[in-house]
């Protein structure tokens, strides 16, 4: 195929050339009616680029196909018989996967690191979870993904699944072994999902962890907004073979998405798989060679702790994306979330996901030296004022499984049932009929239906006093939680 065509943006341009006067929406009409304070900050293109897709990009019949051309020409990029473009995100088109391949009633095995969003899926559906648990690596606290066997066992133990949805990379950089999962469950004659909202870059350099789509998975959810150049919410989904049924996966997608697609999504989705494609190895080579530098320099600052590839082993990690940094806060006597909130208010530098022993800060094909050096400093003056820091609380961190939790009800049952809000010390033992999930990285450490432990309030109460945030709790202070009523 011709990766040299643009098929959105060139329609974006057609649009311009014939100077369309456009009587419905959107009703800033391309700018002229929008506030020229906002317009002062975000920019006349924006608004100019903000066309609808019918009777604007395309007609009414869509018979250009400009949007399906784009689709086309993403598959052919990453090896996929078929690609759908989301303008909702990831979370959306997780939710699109899932209920592709199970429906209300049916089992779906799920690793438990999974986002909300997955979660959110599977209330929505009705489907019956399977947890496959990740691996949790006590040294470091944290959680790496399952293993083929975890997956064995799963469907041995239940027959009846309809498939198996995969986390990988995490938000820590962990992966998967996703040729061997997707070997064990196409024995079973099962689909395999990867949820791989981190690994938009993964296909197109051959130093990076290996894409789900050349690794055997059937169905590739990807967020292009994460590691690639989209805006964001600018999600994709992959499928390959004939284990998940295209017209089923469309209706699906046609169930939960909006109605009103953002041309500005598919533009930079249209523009970014050109890039990829014509520059991608150069760029992210390029990548690669700042990250090997600044992991140098993480190493060499005493008092950071560095995630490196002495977790790639059995029962740990099966690779690691060379672009995330994983930093370890713990020996300078601060948590993960004092970590980033400083580097924020005194360096201006902003991280990703943060929790009490870490933080994580990622490099993508836009970084460039200059910001690769502000990022050393910056820790290096962490280091220096840790110190100086007020001490915290600690976290009572979990105990190794001790947030396996025990599954009592079906999550739409206990999201939807008669509830009660009640003090957290007397939750315990109750059945959660919400999610908490600390936010970033906002994988629930309560679902609804799972029986709550008291080594689950400990951790999720400490972790409030040192700084965690749980946006989607009725009550984010947790001072009570809300259960099914007895």
């Amino acid at each position: 195929m011709d990766h040299s065509r643009v098929p959105v943006i060139e329609s974006l341009q057609a649009f311009r050339e014939r100077g369309d006067l456009v009587f419905g929406p959107p009703g800033h009409k391309q700018g002229r009616g929008a506030d020229p304070r906002v317009v002062e900050v975000v920019g006349e293109g924006v608004f100019a680029s903000d066309v609808l897709t019918l009777n604007g990009l395309d007609d009414r019949r869509e018979s250009q196909g400009v949007v399906s051309q784009a689709e086309d020409l993403m598959a052919d990029a990453v090896d996929a018989d078929t690609t759908f473009f989301s303008t909702c995100g990831s979370s959306l088109s997780v939710k699109t996967a899932i209920m592709s391949v199970a429906g209300p009633g049916e089992e779906l095995l799920i690793s438990r690191n999974a986002h909300k969003s997955v979660m959110a899926g599977v209330i929505v559906s009705g489907i019956v979870p399977v947890w496959v648990h990740p691996h949790f690596d006590t040294d470091l606290a944290i959680a790496h993904p399952p293993e083929p066997d975890d997956v064995r066992a799963a469907l041995e133990a239940h027959p009846d699944a309809k498939g198996m949805l995969l986390i990988t990379p995490t938000d820590w950089g962990s992966c998967a072994d996703i040729a061997g999962v997707a070997a064990v469950c196409h024995e079973f004659d099962v689909p395999l999902i990867v949820d791989e909202a981190w690994g938009a870059h993964l296909p197109f350099h051959p130093d990076l962890p290996a894409w789900g789509m050349d690794a055997g998975a059937d169905l590739v959810v990807t967020s292009v907004h994460k590691m690639g150049a989209a805006i964001e919410q600018s999600s994709v989904f992959h499928l390959k073979g004939d284990r998940v049924d295209p017209s089923v996966l469309k209706q699906r997608e046609d169930l939960l998405g909006t109605t009103s697609s953002s041309s500005l999504v598919y533009l930079t989705l249209d523009g970014w798989r050109r890039q990829m494609v014509e520059q991608g190895e150069e760029l992210l080579g390029a990548a690669l060679q700042r990250a090997a530098r600044l992991r140098t320099a993480v190493e060499g600052i005493e008092g950071l702790s560095l995630m490196g590839r002495e977790v790639v082993r059995p029962g740990g990690a099966f690779d690691l994306d060379p672009l995330v940094f994983t930093i370890d806060v713990r020996p300078l006597g601060i948590s993960g979330y004092q970590a980033g909130d400083w580097l924020r208010a005194e360096c201006q530098v902003d991280v990703g996901s943060a929790d009490a022993c870490r933080f994580s800060a990622r490099l993508t094909h836009a970084d460039d030296d200059t910001m690769v050096d502000r990022l050393v400093e910056s820790l290096q003056q962490l280091v220096a004022a840790a110190p100086s820091m007020e001490q915290q609380a600690p976290v009572v961190l979990p105990p190794a499984r001790s947030l396996e939790l025990e599954s009592v009800m079906r999550p739409r049952d206990a999201f939807f049932a008669p509830v009660e809000q009640v003090p957290v010390d007397q939750a315990v033992g109750r059945v959660a009929a919400e999610m908490i999930s600390p936010y970033p990285p906002g994988v629930p450490v309560l679902c609804p239906g799972e029986r709550i432990s008291q080594e689950a309030v400990d951790y999720l109460t400490s972790g409030v006093v040192a700084g965690m945030l749980v946006p989607d709790a009725a009550d984010p202070s947790l001072q009570t939680l809300r259960v099914v009523r007895r």
